[in-house]
């Protein structure tokens, strides 16, 4: 499941926001932009994080700014009088054509010439960067409880018209057996001749034919999954319901393939359609959760 979560907390002179942003995944990947002074806290940062995510694409951003919008910078003078002394010196030496101005860009984009302020993370800065954290995972497990009970509503919407269109089966099943009863007599009366027609062999190739199309077993097993599978929705936590739901999707896939298989019915036929429309939309929305 995605999820997002974001919490700002001023003190003193300056403003700290953390944002949480998470992408389905099979493997924590949990990943963090924050300022150089909060590096040495990540292995804490991650532990508060690991408390309440069990798996996904974790991105969290930490960011630090003054009240004034201007952060505290170094500029590195002596460092940069040396460049372009020898700048000067290899573009006398080569007789380049550039001017002061050119290497100063130059310069200005090099390592350690600009930079922050070098700051220690104070215990009270600490403490506030800690709740500050708590409450951008509180707003993002709330994102994640809400998008989850729309997804479980859906969910039991689609499995309750599976089950919808196998109870509409029903009606059409006698239709079909009546129907296959009438063309085998017609095609036999067409190359036999009704006076040559054993009603008891055709009796028993009837029977025979009816067990290979009988579905009673298939519609047993599909309404038990549909069941097992609100069942489980029903329960409460448990970190592997994606899967234990995935699984249970698989075993309606192969009862409703089954199904169709059988069905001999046009329109037993468009009803496992519906079915495997719905079921599809299901394995989508089980797909984040797995």
């Amino acid at each position: 499941m995605t999820g997002y979560g974001r919490a700002t907390k001023t003190f003193g002179d300056k403003t700290l926001t953390v944002e949480i942003r998470a992408l389905n995944s099979k493997l924590t990947d949990v990943r963090f932009k924050m300022p150089p002074s909060y590096k040495e806290k990540e292995l804490d940062l991650r532990r508060i994080l690991n408390e309440h995510t069990e798996r996904g694409k974790v991105d969290v951003s930490i960011t630090l700014k003054t009240l004034s919008g201007e952060d505290d910078f170094v500029f590195n003078h002596d460092l940069f009088e040396k460049y372009l002394k020898e700048l000067r010196s290899l573009s006398h030496k080569l007789h380049l054509k550039n001017s002061d101005g050119d290497f100063i860009h130059a310069i200005l984009r090099l390592p350690n010439i600009v930079g922050g302020e070098p700051e220690t993370l104070s215990d009270s800065e600490w403490q506030i960067a800690q709740s500050t954290v708590r409450d951008a995972v509180t707003e993002f497990n709330k994102y994640r409880r809400i998008e989850g009970e729309s997804m479980e509503r859906d969910l039991k919407e689609r499995i309750e018209q599976i089950a919808q269109n196998l109870q509409a089966i029903e009606p059409f099943e006698q239709e079909r057996v009546t129907k296959l009863r009438g063309r085998l007599k017609q095609n036999l009366d067409e190359f036999m001749g009704r006076e040559n027609i054993d009603e008891n062999r055709f009796e028993q190739e009837v029977l025979f034919y009816l067990e290979k199309i009988d579905v009673s077993e298939e519609k047993v097993r599909l309404a038990q999954h549909c069941r097992y599978f609100l069942d489980q929705i029903a329960e409460k936590g448990g970190n592997s319901k994606g899967r234990t739901l995935n699984f249970i999707t698989q075993e309606i896939g192969r009862e409703i393939n089954t199904l169709g298989s059988k069905a001999y019915s046009h329109e037993i036929q468009k009803l496992v359609v519906r079915m495997k429309d719905e079921l599809e939309k299901m394995k989508e929305l089980i797909a984040n959760l797995v």
